[in-house]
């Protein structure tokens, strides 16, 4: 029997940036739509969003960076990532980013970033497309 669970998503707010609006309404939108939201909140620091995704078993990480440190924050997630052998866990996330930033940190291995003015429906509709589920088999 093969009984499979929602995706699971940490979402947080890294570095000093205070403005956490438009990333209550992306989680309220990924839980309307099915997806398993574990919002830990504002100033997170990378070492701290990589272990609430290990912990709780997270199939990706979104970020929301409105404070010009997105190259920093999302680097070091995705390094954290790598010295935990957890590379399975898909980064993506949003914010006030230039759109010469955004080649870069495909590059660096972000699956997607979200631009000023992306809605909430295409955002889940990436999640439900890009993100598989966990599945177990019992």
């Amino acid at each position: 029997m093969v009984a499979s669970s929602a995706v699971r998503v940490v979402i947080a707010k890294p570095g000093l940036d205070g403005h956490d609006r438009g990333v209550k309404v992306v989680a309220r939108a990924l839980r309307d739509a099915g997806v398993e939201v574990v919002y830990i909140g504002l100033r997170q620091t990378p070492e701290m969003i990589v272990n609430a995704a290990l912990q709780e078993d997270a199939d990706a990480i979104g970020l929301s960076v409105l404070s010009g440190a997105h190259m920093t924050l999302f680097g070091r997630v995705l390094e954290l990532l790598g010295e935990n052998d957890a590379t399975d866990i898909k980064v993506f996330g949003g914010g006030i980013i230039p759109d010469e930033d955004i080649p870069q940190l495909e590059r660096l291995g972000v699956a997607k970033i979200f631009t000023p003015g992306a809605t909430t429906s295409e955002i889940t509709e990436w999640v439900r497309e890009n993100i598989p589920g966990t599945q177990a088999v019992t």
